[in-house]
């Protein structure tokens, strides 16, 4: 099969996010969050762990440490009694504890509308970052790769087998998508992984984008 061309590529995710506008409108995030601190907690706590299970202990986290001030006078065994029943709560506790010090300590309290001084934060990676910028601020500075949109754009052949990391898929699909539309992405896909373009069992005949992938069929 013939190498699809950058210019065909991005006529291709016009028509994609096309439907997937249609289908989901501009998306909306799964994790639950009072503000950009604690979305930025809720995305640290979401790491190789299910967003439902982070929702059903943030509402307790939020409460007992609803600012970075509160948090960073916090103890790890008092954060580790709360995301416990997340997977990896140790290390997860110790990022929690020094991302609130440091916001305190460098950034006056306040997590910072900042892509390159936001990965600076312990826990802080760049699909954070992204996550962070798009919802809470609403200045999408990339698209945040996830599970479920490294796995799409590989599967739509958006991203080919080069772009074999996070970081390499998301520059493919920066140059694929407009700027207008980066901060849609990861929400709606999200959502268009779990009902359609699952890991195991893709609903590939009833897919809203099927005639748009040219895998279509190869999952199932």
């Amino acid at each position: 099969m013939a190498r699809e061309s950058l210019a065909s590529k991005q006529e291709r995710a016009a028509l994609i996010e096309e439907r997937m506008y249609d289908y989901y409108g501009p998306g909306k995030a799964s994790l639950d969050y009072r503000d950009p601190f604690t979305l930025t907690v809720a995305v640290v706590l979401s790491a190789q762990c299910t967003d439902a299970a982070v929702n059903k202990v943030t509402p307790t986290l939020f409460d007992a440490f609803p600012t970075p001030h509160a948090m960073a006078q916090a103890s790890i065994p008092e954060i580790e009694a709360i995301i416990r029943p997340l997977g990896f709560y140790h290390s997860k506790a110790k990022s929690l504890l020094g991302l609130a010090q440091a916001v305190v300590a460098d950034l006056g309290g306040e997590i910072p509308a900042d892509i390159d001084l936001m990965q600076k934060l312990p826990g802080v990676g760049r699909k954070t970052a992204n996550c962070v910028m798009c919802e809470a601020f609403k200045d999408p500075q990339g698209i945040a790769v996830d599970t479920h949109v490294f796995r799409i754009a590989h599967r739509l052949k958006l991203a080919g087998p080069s772009a074999d990391t996070p970081q390499k898929t998301e520059d493919i699909l920066l140059k694929v998508f407009p700027h207008s539309q980066w901060g849609y992405i990861n929400h709606q896909w999200v959502h268009f992984g779990r009902e359609f373009c699952r890991a195991r069992n893709p609903r590939c005949a009833d897919c809203i984008v099927g005639d748009l992938c040219p895998t279509r069929g190869q999952w199932e």
